[in-house]
């Protein structure tokens, strides 16, 4: 039994306090008796026996007068409370008070209602008239309720440009008028179609008779000939052609996903009370924020004449008008960010954000990532760790940049093994720049026994790794498991244990080198909370990110030249790690850095076989920034030249560690660890 016939049996046995009711078949012998058994009967639903205290009408006219109105308010429940009776010799006056509850969703609507009596040989008696039921309902008129519902409201970027486009519908209804058997049509239309008929029929039996009730929505082409046929078949119900906004023109994960079409099942999906014909938000932004994009109608109680125009309006609740909602998505970036992982041979995710805001310009998802794993996915980091690691390690004072450690091809901490991805290191002793910009496995796990846990932990805290920052929609902040051990340790300075990121934190955690800070991100303009214990921004140690940023130069113009594009330098790390994704052992390429105010990362995932041929996150990140508007990093950097003064990333920080030793790159675009033991 649905919750609104739970509603309707209890009210049916409330309202006036308990008396006893009195046969019809009796003499009333006072106004206030008569008044009183007349509206308990009505509570109740007995209109027979309501109809026996009225005078004045066909007693099953009456009855079914009282019944129509019920049906045709779609009433959840009817209670009643006597007012002032006056009398005046054999005729009497009478107010009641009704509390008509219009349904889940809806109302109560209160009123107050007048009634006139007379004493006659069969005692006191109610004359009859429409005024009955309400004091302003005439002759020949009955009651409906309307909604007037406001266009659901726009998502936009930054910039004001809308993310969500115009989409073409059908609009499946009825005119309840022309139904021949509204429960029967209606329970039809409902079949055809896939959803649940109960919404529906609240709807049509609360309607104006005349007029056209939107029932169901489907996207114009998804309207086969057979639904058509089938539909249009059944007395009653029509179509008319809409357009509405639904479709999300980028950002498809974020900007969420609209029910209220049949394709989308909205009866068993949507959670709570809808309208028939309403819009829903089921995903992402369109879902966290549904009040105001959709608003709430503006519901009436009207009065309406035998043609079923209205021709009175006795009570309004004016509905929540609805609104726009702005984010700092930015459609030019989000574009470049699309054709960019186009290039990827599977699926990929990019993030790109504001340094110095944490606000995000663009999330992006490929290769039937149609997900939003741009923010939610859960990935080894693997050498693009080392952005933090060697944070720690410069910040604990373990290491300075110029100290030497040799790059092996493999090597065993704490009983377990690291390897470069060709299994090639570094000859001689290169030194902590040389060993980040070739992304050496083997140097990074020997550093973390020196590093030890309580640094390594606290700049992964620095960085937001694991924090309790929040996005309006779903995010994954990443993870960090304190090591417990040397092994540990190793495994946690080279991301292949200990750590796990999603695309945004790591976008988070170059934009914190850009800047100098580490900024809690943003996505809605005044709604964003990014509730983090300890802050919302979080000032790096000068003396570290000074070298990093020499070292994510060094990166981008010895391992990641594909990325270096534009006159602004680049700066970043790339990564090969190894890994279970979604069941099947999968390589996981990364570029993590920044250009100028934009820091952004790229996660790639390709066939273990090809990953060390081709580093197509760098790839990505290149035609990302060739995608941007020409001279976009620029100006972006104008709109805040105070930005500039905190640190930004308009520092070349070209390398000065000296120079590479003679060797065999450790891959292409960096080392992997394979761990055993």
């Amino acid at each position: 039994m649905s919750p609104r016939h739970l509603r309707r049996l209890l009210a049916a046995g409330t309202g006036l306090a308990v008396a006893a009711v009195v046969s019809g078949c009796t003499t009333q012998p006072s106004p206030e008796v008569a008044v009183r058994n007349f509206l308990l009967e009505w509570q109740a639903g007995d209109y027979s026996n309501a109809a026996a205290y009225t005078q004045g009408g066909e007693a099953e006219k009456v009855a079914e007068a009282l019944e129509d109105t019920h049906r045709q308010l779609d009433l959840a429940g009817l209670r009643f409370s006597l007012g002032r009776i006056t009398q005046d010799g054999d005729t009497a006056e009478a107010e009641f008070q009704a509390q008509a509850d219009l349904g889940i969703g809806d109302p109560v609507w209160k009123y107050t209602g007048s009634l006139s009596l007379r004493d006659g040989p069969g005692g006191w008696l109610i004359s009859w008239s429409p005024s009955v039921i309400h004091p302003d309902l005439g002759q020949d008129e009955r009651m409906a309720v309307s909604y007037d519902v406001p266009d659901r409201g726009q998502i936009a970027d930054r910039n004001g440009d809308p993310l969500v486009g115009t989409t073409s519908v059908t609009a499946f209804g009825v005119v309840p008028t022309d139904l021949e058997d509204a429960e029967r049509g209606v329970a039809e239309l409902a079949d055809v179609l896939g959803e649940d008929e109960q919404p529906l029929l609240d709807r049509v039996r609360s309607a104006p008779p005349e007029e056209f009730q939107p029932l169901v929505l489907m996207r114009a082409g998804e309207v086969t000939d057979k639904i058509r046929r089938q539909t249009t078949s059944i007395p009653g119900v029509r179509t008319e052609r809409l357009k509405m906004q639904l479709k999300p023109e980028a950002a498809a994960p974020v900007v969420g996903e609209v029910a209220g079409t049949a394709e989308h099942n909205v009866s068993s999906r949507v959670a709570g009370t809808y309208q028939a014909g309403d819009t829903v938000g089921l995903t992402g932004l369109q879902n966290v924020f549904q009040q105001r994009l959709a608003g709430t109608a503006t519901t009436k109680v009207v009065t309406v004449d035998r043609k079923g125009d209205a021709t009175g309006v006795l009570h309004s609740w004016p509905g929540l008008q609805s609104g726009s909602l702005e984010t700092s998505l930015d459609l030019d970036v989000q574009q470049a960010g699309k054709a960019a992982l186009e290039t990827l041979p599977e699926r990929g995710y990019m993030v790109a954000l504001d340094a110095r805001t944490g606000e995000v310009l663009a999330s992006v998802g490929n290769g039937g990532a149609d997900d939003d794993g741009a923010f939610t996915a859960q990935y080894r980091p693997g050498e693009a760790f080392s952005i933090v690691s060697y944070a720690a390690a410069l910040r604990s004072g373990a290491y300075s940049p110029d100290d030497t450690l040799t790059c092996d091809n493999s090597t065993k901490v704490g009983g377990r093994t690291f390897t470069t991805p060709n299994n090639t290191g570094l000859s001689g002793l290169p030194d902590l720049t040389t060993n980040f910009s070739y992304s050496c496995t083997t140097a990074f796990a020997r550093m973390g026994e020196k590093v030890g846990a309580d640094a390594i932990e606290s700049a992964a805290r620095d960085f937001g790794i694991g924090g309790d920052w929040r996005l309006s929609v779903p995010t994954y902040n990443g993870g960090f498991e304190r090591p417990g051990s040397t092994g540990e340790a190793a495994a946690a300075m080279a991301g292949t244990d200990q750590v796990r990121v999603s695309p945004l934190s790591m976008a988070l955690a170059a934009g914190a080198v850009s800047d100098g800070a580490w900024h809690a991100p943003r996505l809605v303009s005044g709604d964003d909370a990014a509730a983090v214990s300890d802050g919302a921004t979080r000032r790096l140690d000068p003396g570290v990110v000074k070298p990093l940023r020499e070292m994510m130069r060094s990166a981008v113009e010895l391992s990641a030249v594909d990325a270096d594009v534009g006159t602004v330098p680049v700066h970043g790390q790339v990564a090969n790690t190894t890994q279970k994704v979604r069941g099947d052992t999968t390589a996981v390429q990364w570029f993590v850095g920044y250009q100028g105010d934009i820091a952004f990362a790229v996660a790639a995932e390709v066939h273990p076989s090809i990953q060390l041929w081709e580093q197509y996150a760098a790839q990505a990140a290149g035609s990302f920034l060739q995608q941007l508007p020409y001279g976009y990093v620029e100006k972006m950097a104008e709109q805040d030249p105070q930005a500039a003064d905190t640190g930004g990333g308009q520092q070349s920080g070209q390398a000065g560690a000296g120079t590479s030793p003679s060797a065999t790159p450790p891959g292409a675009s960096g080392a992997s660890a394979e761990q055993s033991g």
